[in-house]
């Protein structure tokens, strides 16, 4: 059916279908939570051993989960209800922060059980997050996915703005008020998926073997437009993680206080919520491929601008670019992904597909020290968008199906 010129969505409007419009609300009330949880972690890890390295552990139990568990977590979303498998997580999820707000309000919480709580959050997360991406390409019709991906990114931007700042405000009544509004909107989130109604299909029942064990890299492997999509991003992320050098900027190149790293900090994310928006309502339709390579390089570029500007207004400007173009470049290839991929795959696919760019995110931010430390903050910054900038030039040759992709239509 045709859209209506003043209708405020395109039609079928995705949030008005119930499914995605349950879906969305999942999503953002668990993304909303884990980035409030995860603001009085650190306020509270730090306070409680007054140790930099704890910082550092606690994101290693978040990110070891997801790295060890990658292969497993595929096998269980192809072979169980993807939303029975979502909902558990968030409820796990719930629980543990209800574990912390009880333990800071009586006072028993230690930094090793901290540590051990987040340790079973990361954990839930490693199954949560590929499983909901398989489980949007059941949501709507293929024609509609790169919009869907769109909007979905929007839900994280957003609570990827709001939720470190609603976490901060909550963490002057203590802890535990942080940790009980995560632990509900945990378990709003798993009401909402198990809310979700739609056409089921049966699971895989292929027997467990080393070969289904690893059918998600071998498949990544034979597809070398996906393959190129993938392995693009997880080095323009490795190159171009300047967000790791943000509180150095702050205070010594650009001389502004806290109020100016949070700005700082949420200004990639203000950059993707508003592209993820305008893709929403006008989906990428042509030349998408060379849109995906225009993006990385835009992302590279916006890097060497951050790096060698010494203007705050030029300096938010450059990461809310950096922000925008990321999210085309996420939409594309996660869109590409799903399409790409047969159902009874998409969970082993996300899987491995989550395992590469959780592992860029956190290698990205230790390139970024190690880099500046040999060769100080600014050119550490500089070398890293120059070199996304190379790779997008050198995988636009390595991936030429990449590039000649004309469109998202399945």
């Amino acid at each position: 059916m045709p859209a209506s010129p003043h209708s405020a969505f395109p039609a079928p409007p995705l949030l008005r279908q119930k499914p995605f419009a349950l879906f969305w609300c999942a999503r953002v009330s668990t993304a909303l939570a884990f980035q409030m949880q995860a603001v009085a972690v650190g306020w509270q890890g730090y306070a409680l051993t007054g140790s930099p390295f704890y910082l550092g552990m606690v994101g290693l139990a978040q990110f070891l989960p997801m790295f060890l568990l990658s292969l497993v977590v595929g096998q269980v979303a192809d072979r169980c209800d993807r939303r029975r498998v979502a909902g558990v997580c968030q409820l796990v999820e719930g629980v543990a922060a209800a574990t912390l707000a009880v333990g800071s309000h009586g006072g028993w919480l230690r930094p090793g059980s901290l540590l051990a709580v987040v340790f079973v959050v990361g954990a839930a997360r490693a199954f949560e997050g590929p499983t909901m991406h398989a489980l949007v390409p059941g949501l709507v019709p293929a024609s509609l996915l790169p919009r869907a991906v769109a909007w979905s990114a929007s839900a994280n931007q957003t609570a990827t703005i709001l939720g470190p700042a609603l976490g901060g405000l909550l963490y002057a009544a203590g802890p535990a008020a942080v940790y009980v509004t995560a632990s509900g909107l945990f378990l709003s989130a798993s009401l909402f998926i198990s809310a979700i109604r739609m056409e089921r299909t049966t699971p895989t029942r292929e027997p467990l073997s080393l070969e289904s064990l690893f059918a998600g890299i071998a498949f990544i492997r034979s597809r070398p437009a996906i393959l190129g999509a993938i392995s693009l991003d997880l080095f323009a992320v490795l190159l171009g993680g300047a967000t790791a050098l943000l509180p150095v900027y702050a205070r010594d190149i650009l001389g502004t206080g806290p109020w100016g790293l949070g700005l700082l900090r949420s200004a990639p994310a203000v950059g993707a919520l508003t592209m993820s928006v305008v893709l929403a309502h006008h989906p990428l339709q042509r030349r998408v491929g060379r849109i995906m390579f225009g993006a990385v390089a835009t992302f590279g570029l916006a890097t060497v601008v951050f790096a060698v500007s010494t203007s705050f207004a030029l300096s938010l400007g450059a990461l809310a670019v950096l922000g925008a173009a990321d999210v085309i470049s996420v939409v594309i290839r996660n869109s590409l992904v799903q399409l790409g991929t047969p159902d009874a795959m998409r969970g082993r696919v996300s899987a491995v597909h989550s395992m590469f760019i959780g592992t860029s995110n956190q290698l990205g931010e230790f390139e970024s020290g190690v880099t500046a430390a040999l060769f100080g903050t600014v050119p550490a910054v500089l070398l890293g968008g120059v070199g996304t900038m190379l790779v997008t030039v050198l995988w636009m040759r390595l991936f030429p199906e990449l590039a000649r992709i004309e469109s998202l239509k399945h």
